[in-house]
């Protein structure tokens, strides 16, 4: 069972995580082109961090950061190596949204890469019903990055899965 989680400091664990995030990215675009933030800047009173345990083993990450009223940006989605194609990151996804949802977040929209190595993330977006966009807040069109948006409505859509109980 995925657990998530809503993180307010960090663990030794949560930073070798969020560091392997750093790592991982690394080699998929230039430096100015990364935009994945450090550990140290999620643990923000204006940033909500969660974390997504299977059997008390960190396994995925994923914050929500505030643009403008009503508008957020995903950032920090990652599922470890060892847990990916498990669901994690679907449950993750689908915990920000509620999140957001929750509070009257009208639109969600992120940043991610535009290589090959993103595709699984690409996808996963776009079945959780994001659309490509035009870059957003500060970003600036860019080869290496493909932006995506999605409105939120006040209740879930037909078809979806309810909310989950999370720990405030």
């Amino acid at each position: 069972m995925i657990r998530i989680t809503r993180v307010h400091a960090p663990t030794p664990a949560l930073e070798r995580f969020l560091a392997d995030h750093l790592r991982d990215l690394a080699p998929t675009a230039p430096a100015e082109s990364r935009h994945a933030l450090a550990g140290s800047q999620l643990f923000s009173s204006t940033v909500r961090l969660f974390s997504a345990t299977v059997a008390d083993e960190l396994v995925g990450t994923g914050a929500l950061i505030p643009l403008e009223p009503g508008h957020e940006e995903l950032k920090s989605m990652r599922t470890a190596p060892l847990a990916r194609g498990r669901g994690v990151g679907t449950t993750m996804l689908r915990a920000l949204i509620d999140d957001a949802r929750a509070r009257g977040v009208q639109r969600l929209s992120l940043e991610t890469g535009a290589s090959d190595y993103f595709w699984s993330a690409h996808r996963l977006y776009a079945k959780a019903g994001f659309d490509e966009c035009e870059p957003f807040g500060s970003y600036a069109d860019d080869p290496h990055s493909l932006f995506f948006t999605m409105r939120l409505s006040a209740a879930p859509r037909a078809g979806e899965p309810p909310a989950l109980d999370l720990p405030r």
